[in-house]
């Protein structure tokens, strides 16, 4: 009986297994590469094949993507990114083999059709009013899953800071230099996104620290009970050999060994006009279920949107609740004019009803920043913003789109609202922003961080900051602990270099007459102590209205140039010459990526290969121009 019972299982088991070998057999694999006309690889284009099964991916940082165990058969390949015009092509899958295909984007032209949900948004009973349709002036006509869509492409209303770059500054009249650390990194892929569609950036789109800040270093992380480390290096400058640079690093602490804190969040769509087309609101869309999808039931996640009137279109909602929040993003459509501070009052009022104590409260605006009804002045949106930080709860600003994007207004606001500013030209910026890099862009760990530091005179000529020229501060701001400054998130790093002129080798800075009644100051005992600068940094904790002070002293003792001063000057030169620096010395895209492919390191996640392949593009962009 035994024996007959074990055979009956024997059979079923060779069943199940011929099964599957035989599923296995009539699988294959499809992998691929994505290059613009030049050959060089586009990251973060989506990727969608149809056929015999449907799915979506988006290429690495090298411009590729992977469909494994594909059922075989004939598949459709679109590949899709904003900027390009729609590239298709066709492939078949066999059993057991892996397939390759190469895809060439081309700049310009539009979809003939996108992927955008054509549902209303639904507003429950506090809304002020229903959304409305339709797109004022300048606009082109595609089409939407099939239905005729109008949005905004004839002009280019994109509106981008003046920078005045930061010149020489003489040690014995302005010893001391005094900014906000900055954690945003929206310049690099708005950078980015320009030159991988063949234009030069304006220059008020290039801030040097966002492109070096959008990379992470390998900085120490900090001991004993501080949120974050100080790391002080000094080498010899790379495109001017009579001058040094000093590298200023902060680690911030990472989540490791512990939960993150529970979150109540509140997506604050921008689902007017000019959303429409699939750079703008379904990026946002897919964005945000990213995010979404990572959260526990310990978070909490509410969604606001607004045009010409805001509405709640889902009140908070536990984390794990994937398909109601899925859902709730998916009914979003674009119609109406832009109303942007009805939208954030709102947003703030669900934020402090659903206020964690303790927690992680924050807004994330999703938006081309193009408030057009209501309040749309910059300076009331910044004071609006300014007033609702005190409720505890933050901001960040994800920005979107081309052809009117404000730059400039986004970045303020999340200034100004102790947060974060990041561009999303891609999926692949999504991802890293909202999932990979989640504790640095959602959990503060020290706000209103700022740094003041002093030169030796007797070391120090004259120097220059690099980058961070609309985070200056007054001196006596470093001291003031009611002068708002940024934020520090959990596993940032902030990285600020100096160019500096060694006493003895000319100033590189214009002089002043002599004070008629003041006499020169008196030199120390630190300053015959080989001391080349001081670096202090005030910070306060998340929730605390005190802060505390750290110092770290940099002697003149150069060293040979590391990993992170390497990578770091790259970018830095990077951003020199794509900006027209007045102090660019012997800059040049082509020793900026030399020394970025040098000093790369291990770069598990592709950034810095994706950063080399840029500094090679811009140099065919510029000289093209």
């Amino acid at each position: 009986m035994r024996t007959r019972m074990w055979a009956s299982v024997v059979v079923v088991l060779v069943c199940i297994v011929s099964a599957f070998l035989a599923a296995q057999v009539d699988l294959g694999a499809l992998h691929g590469t994505v290059v613009d006309a030049t050959g060089l690889p586009i990251p973060g284009a989506t990727v969608t094949i149809t056929g015999p099964e449907k799915r979506t991916t988006v290429t690495d940082s090298r411009g590729e993507f992977s469909f494994v165990k594909l059922r075989s058969g004939d598949y459709e390949i679109e590949s899709s990114l904003a900027g390009f015009a729609i590239a298709r092509a066709k492939a078949s899958v066999r059993p057991g083999r892996a397939e390759r295909v190469a895809i060439t984007m081309r700049v310009g032209g539009l979809a003939e059709s996108v992927s955008v949900a054509a549902a209303s948004p639904v507003l429950d009973a506090n809304a002020s009013a229903r959304l409305v349709g339709g797109v004022a002036g300048g606009v082109v006509s595609g089409t939407i899953d099939g239905l005729p869509g109008r949005y905004n492409r004839a002009f280019n209303t994109e509106a981008y800071d003046h920078i005045e770059e930061n010149r020489f500054r003489r040690v014995e009249v302005d010893p001391l230099s005094t900014f906000s650390i900055d954690v945003d990194t929206a310049s690099y892929a708005n950078v980015r996104r320009f030159l991988t569609t063949g234009t030069r950036p304006p220059a008020g789109a290039v801030r040097t620290e966002e492109l070096i800040n959008y990379f992470r270093f390998d900085y120490p992380q900090p001991s004993r009970d501080e949120p974050f480390s100080i790391t002080t290096e000094l080498v010899s400058s790379p495109w001017n050999p009579r001058h040094k640079l000093a590298l200023i690093g902060l680690q911030g602490r990472e989540l490791t060994g512990r939960e993150p804190s529970p979150r109540s969040l509140v997506f604050l769509i921008d689902v007017s006009g000019s959303m429409m087309p699939p750079d703008k609101l379904p990026l946002v869309r897919t964005a945000m279920r990213m995010l979404a999808d990572v959260l526990s039931e310990r978070d909490r996640v509410a969604i606001v949107v607004y045009a010409g009137a805001s509405g709640l279109v889902l009140p908070s909602t536990p984390g794990d609740q994937k398909e109601r929040i899925h859902s709730a993003l998916e009914r979003l459509e674009a119609g109406g004019s832009t109303n942007g501070a009805a939208g954030i009052r709102l947003a703030y009022q669900v934020a402090r009803d659903n206020f964690i104590p303790g927690g992680v409260n924050r807004v994330v605006l999703a938006t081309d920043g193009d408030f057009n009804v209501g309040v749309t002045n910059q300076s009331e949106l910044v004071t609006l913003i300014e007033q609702e930080r005190a409720s505890g709860v933050f901001l960040s600003v994800l920005g979107v789109g081309t052809g009117n994007l404000k730059d400039s207004t986004m970045e303020k606001l999340a200034d100004k609202g102790n947060g974060n500013y990041a561009y999303l030209d891609t999926l692949h910026e999504a991802r890293k922003v909202l999932v990979k890099e989640a504790g640095g862009t959602l959990e503060t760990i020290a706000k209103d961080v700022k740094i003041q530091v002093e030169f030796n005179p007797r070391e120090v000529a004259s120097y220059r900051l690099i980058g961070y020229e609309n985070r200056l501060l007054k001196n006596e701001d470093f001291n003031d602990d009611r002068k708002d400054a940024g934020e520090i998130g959990a596993g940032h790093s902030v990285t600020a270099l100096y160019e500096i002129v060694p006493a003895g080798t000319g100033t590189s800075a214009p002089g002043v007459d002599p004070l008629k009644y003041q006499q020169e100051a008196r030199e120390t005992r630190a300053a015959r102590s080989g001391e080349l600068l001081t670096v202090k940094v005030r910070y306060k904790a998340p929730d605390g209205d005190t802060s505390r002070l750290l110092t770290k002293v940099l002697m003149n003792e150069a060293s040979e140039m590391t990993a992170n001063a390497g990578f770091a000057s790259a970018v830095a030169e990077f951003g020199m010459v794509l900006r027209g620096s007045p102090d660019i010395g012997t800059a040049s895209f082509q020793s900026a990526a030399v020394r970025a492919r040098r000093f790369k390191g291990t770069d598990a996640e592709g950034y810095r290969a994706e950063f080399i392949q840029l500094a090679e593009r811009a140099a065919r962009v510029v000289d093209r121009r």
